[in-house]
């Protein structure tokens, strides 16, 4: 799958460089940064930026960027040049900070890609995709109404919901079930390749993986 028709971009503001560095990407972890919301399924876009991070030893340590809004790390993988960040603006606001890292840094959207959870998602899957709507997920809806929505997207699988009948709000900040949990590590090394692709290739392949073996 290629590229998916490009929407109308949203008016960036005249701040917004034009142009970017070179082999360059930023890479946002989606979630919430108090510690009452670790290991709900909301942060999962958090976890795996963690994992990511963790495993390459080019990264830098995480250090919080109030100017920019995020915490923050950064290295050269190869010959590209990483920003990964995690938004300290809590969800509805994620725009804000990529919107902050995009403009001090001199980045396009088309070297953006986002983590986030995603309830159309079943568990065990993710889905990667360039461009497309939010499907009512505030942190991409946030993103969206800065940067325009052509960005990658790696959409965690957290559903279906379970029971049914639960408040979507409440259900993604519930924790992971413990038979859920026994497959985050799992989750984190199949994130944790998809992102190594984009890294070396400068490309984000549009598929569905499944992580739980």
């Amino acid at each position: 799958m290629g590229w998916l028709q490009k929407r109308p971009q949203v008016a960036l503001p005249t701040n917004y460089y034009a142009t970017g560095l070179n082999n360059s990407l930023v890479i946002v972890g989606l979630g919430n940064p108090e510690a009452k919301y670790a290991n709900t399924r909301h942060n999962i876009g958090f976890f795996c930026l963690d994992r990511f991070v963790d495993k390459f030893s080019e990264m830098s340590q995480w250090v919080n960027k109030a100017d920019l809004k995020c915490l923050f790390s950064s290295g050269v993988i190869g010959d590209t040049r990483i920003i990964a960040i995690k938004p300290t603006t809590y969800m509805n606001l994620s725009g804000d900070a990529v919107l902050s890292v995009m403009n001090f840094y001199k980045i396009q959207p088309e070297s953006v890609t986002v983590i986030h959870d995603d309830l159309d998602v079943k568990f065990g899957n993710i889905r990667t995709r360039l461009g497309g709507q939010s499907a009512g997920h505030n942190g991409i809806k946030s993103i969206s109404s800065k940067i325009g929505e052509d960005y990658g997207r790696i959409r965690i699988g957290i559903g279906p919901k379970k029971p049914l009948e639960i408040d979507s709000a409440d259900y993604v900040l519930q924790k992971f079930s413990a038979k859920e949990e026994k497959q985050l590590n799992n989750l984190g090394q199949e994130c944790t390749a998809i992102l190594s692709e984009l890294v070396y290739s400068k490309k984000l392949a549009t598929d569905t993986r499944t992580f739980i073996v």
